[in-house]
């Protein structure tokens, strides 16, 4: 075998011609890889970029023709201007006319009610609700002046003893000021017999025997003016505006 490295050599040598020729297919290779990438590549971009125009042409076509005929004196916009500044609540204005009640009612914590710690419970009731105290005092007013606040019943076989039962201790007498007090103020009280009253109400939670049914509470209105004239003086009843007036009363 013959070692010489200069005939091995020259062996493993390409003729120049097909040197020239692999040169040529190698380009030509590369060339056409290059130009399939391109094209690939131009279809990936323009797909999308077609997509959107077609998108932007349908949402034209669809928009009011009324955005786009303006008369000469408007504002040319394509959004109408009433849209410009959108408001997310109405603006509600208050209507002055529109008078608040101040209705009064006359309401007494008796002296069971006085004698057991409900004042204060039975107070909570009516701020509870919304209502505004306008007058109050602990009072031992004495028999003539009972006598006279339960005139309308001086003729039941009762009296007398409605009459001993009221005078046996101080009286919490109050005035309080509200939209349909008179009405409302009998409901929180419940039915006169505390066996018929509701559950939730004064005399449905604190009391059992009628005799004994804590509070008082004016029937009517004109009994309610009567009733606060009887047990209070001029100027004992306050006018004042409550600090949460107006997040009680909507009007």
């Amino acid at each position: 075998m013959d070692n010489d490295p200069d005939k091995v050599s020259s062996a493993f040598m390409v003729p120049r011609h097909d040197q020239e020729e692999l040169r040529t297919n190698d380009v030509k290779v590369k060339q056409s890889l290059w130009s399939s990438c391109v094209k690939r590549g131009a279809q990936n971009c323009w797909t999308p970029l077609w997509l959107a125009v077609a998108a932007v042409a349908v949402c034209l076509l669809l928009s009011p023709f009324k955005y786009f005929s303006h008369s000469a004196e408007e504002p040319r916009s394509i959004i109408p201007i009433s849209s410009q500044t959108p408001s997310i609540l109405p603006i509600v204005q208050p209507d002055t006319n529109i008078k608040m009640s101040n209705e009064q009612t006359f309401i007494a914590i008796k002296p069971d009610g006085v004698q057991r710690g409900l004042v204060g419970p039975i107070i909570s009731r009516f701020e509870n609700r919304g209502f505004k105290l306008v007058a109050i005092k602990l009072t031992a007013p004495g028999k003539e002046h009972l006598e006279k606040h339960y005139a309308d019943l001086s003729d039941k076989p009762f009296f007398a003893g409605l009459v001993n039962y009221m005078n046996s201790g101080p009286i919490c007498a109050m005035v309080w000021e509200g939209r349909d007090a008179v009405k409302t103020g009998r409901t929180i009280l419940g039915a006169t017999n505390p066996l018929a009253s509701a559950p939730g109400t004064i005399r449905g939670d604190y009391a059992i025997d009628v005799g004994r049914n804590v509070c008082h509470g004016s029937d009517s209105v004109e009994n309610a003016k009567k009733e606060i004239a009887l047990w209070f003086k001029e100027g004992e009843v306050l006018s004042w505006k409550s600090a949460q007036h107006d997040w009680v009363y909507e009007k």
